[in-house]
Order: structure tokens, then sequence, then C-alpha cells
């Protein structure tokens, strides 16, 4: 096995580094474990490494949302302690586009509990932040879906529209320094060298919905966990275009004054040359300084693009 591996490892070990043993390599700190398909397909990894760190793919997945027609089914659940519905959400949602505008039609919905308040605001801060991402307020004009010198930015910004911009780094940019969150700013930088001794980090090759794709794992350490933010991410890559096919992470951290504990699934389609999440499902508890523990379920379904 060795001698069949050290060739191919020949030309990686001149342009980047060492390799630590024939199914790891070494790119910066971070040592990356490689199974036989990956090598044999000759990835060049380090070029592929910076590729994740700044990838658009999965942003841009999402502002294609807003040039296009869809319909969406919503289900958000709040839970109680013993995981029990308390309040819920069933919405059927179709986005219209025209002249550069965008607007959204309720086609059905069912509430429960006290999901909303007597004048039908959103009672919790779980549901404010969902319909803040999914669901359209009026008639927005003058979008487009151009990721290229679009950032996020919380200057200026403070309450729920600071923790959305936040949420959002959180949710599209897994891996990038977010600032203003007390205690964790520094413990989001997934690849950054300084926390390579944290993560076990892979590299492999699988199909994902009939689409072939390499795979990239990500997850803390043993007795680690305290100093980090993102417990484990798992990316699916289509290997000849490198856009996100699908993606899994878990965020957790417990400062004392808040903690929580979040899972999400993303699921990406085509339509023609668009690239668009079809499924998102999310898990999550939560507690802030002067609010309610918050659990909830989510799961928004997209379909019948145009």
């Amino acid at each position: 096995m060795v001698k069949k591996v050290i060739p191919v490892f020949f030309n990686l070990l001149l342009c980047i580094g060492s390799i630590a043993q024939d199914t790891t390599l070494l790119v910066g700190k971070k040592i990356i474990t490689l199974t036989e398909i990956v090598i044999n397909n000759k990835l060049n990894v380090p070029v592929f490494i910076e590729r994740i760190k700044n990838d658009t793919t999965f942003y841009k997945a999402f502002r294609n949302l807003r040039i296009l027609n869809y319909s969406s089914i919503n289900d958000v659940r709040m839970l109680d302690k013993n995981n029990n519905s308390k309040a819920s959400l069933f919405s059927k949602i179709k986005q219209l586009r025209d002249s550069n505008c965008r607007w959204m039609e309720v086609i059905e919905e069912q509430s429960s509990g006290d999901f909303y308040t007597y004048d039908h605001q959103y009672n919790y801060y779980t549901a404010q932040m969902y319909a803040s991402i999914f669901f359209t307020n009026g008639l927005v004009c003058g979008e487009d879906n151009i990721v290229a010198g679009s950032t996020f930015n919380i200057d200026g910004k403070s309450g729920l529209e600071k923790h959305k911009e936040q949420l959002k780094i959180l949710f599209f940019n897994p891996g990038k320094k977010i600032n203003g969150l007390p205690f964790i700013a520094d413990k989001t930088s997934i690849y950054d060298d300084e926390m390579a001794d944290l993560y076990d980090l892979s590299l492999d090759m699988e199909e994902y919905n009939k689409t072939s794709c390499y795979t990239f794992k990500l997850k803390v350490k043993p007795g680690k966990e305290n100093n980090v933010v993102l417990d484990e991410m798992i990316t699916w890559f289509d290997d000849k275009t490198f856009e996100v096919v699908a993606r899994n992470y878990t965020l957790s951290y417990n400062a004392g004054v808040y903690d929580f504990k979040v899972q999400m699934e993303v699921q990406m389609t085509h339509i023609g040359n668009y690239l668009v999440p079809a499924l998102i499902r999310y898990n999550g508890n939560w507690k802030a300084i002067f609010k309610k523990r918050e659990r909830s379920i989510f799961t928004a379904t997209l379909f019948d693009f145009k």
C-alpha cells in the first residue's frame, strides 16, 4: 500500500509540505485524513481546502431565492421541556417576482398555542428569526443574487437586527469569525491554523442524491468541546463544480449567561443553472439572558421553482 501511495503524494509533497503517514496530509497546521479514493483521484487538497474556506456557493444558493418564483411548506414547532409541542405554525407560501420586485402570498396557514401574540406578532424569538430569513414582508424591490462584494455587517445594528446578522454568518458562512458575540467571537474561525489542534478533519468521496461528491468532515476532538462553537460539520461538494450539494452541522456553546445547541441540515437542488436550497431542517435549544429558554424544530421545504 505504501509503495502505491508514495508516488501519488510526491508532487504534493514538493508543493505543500509533509505527509504524516500514508493517509494523512499536512496543510498549514491542519492534518487531514484522506481516503484511498481521494488519493487516487489526485485532488489538489490544499487548493480544495482554500476553496472550502472561501466558498460562496452555499450563500449564493440562498440569494438565488431572491430572483425566483417558488413555493414552500413551513413547519415550525416550539417545544416544552419534555419535547412536546406547545405552539406551532404550518403554512404554505408562494413567492412571486415581477418587474424586479418580489412578494409573498400565504396559500394556507394553521397555528396553535401561543405562536402569535394577540396582535398577530411572533411570540417567540426563534419564530422571528425564522420569518426574517424565510418570509418576505411586503413588497421587496431592487434585489439581485450577486455574492461578490456582499458581506454581513453588524456595525450600527442592535437588538434583533444585530442578532439576525450574526445568525446569518453562522448559517451561511460557518467557520467565519463573528464579531459582537460575547465569549465566542474567537472560537468560530475553524479554518485558522490556531484552531487546527481542536478538530479531526477528513476528506472522502461518495454519492449524495445521485451526485458524485467530495465529502469534507470536521469534528471537534474529545475534550476540546469548550473551546469551539462548531462541534461537527459535514459538507458534500460536487466533485466537478465544487458547489455545495448538502451540509449538516452542529453548533453549541455554554457561556453561563447564555447557551445554545443547534443542529441544521441543508439540501440543495438545481433549477436550470441555479443552485437553490430544497430542504432546511433545524433543531435548536437555546437560552439567552432575560429571555425564556426556547426549544424548537422546523422544516422548510422549497419547490415549484420558476
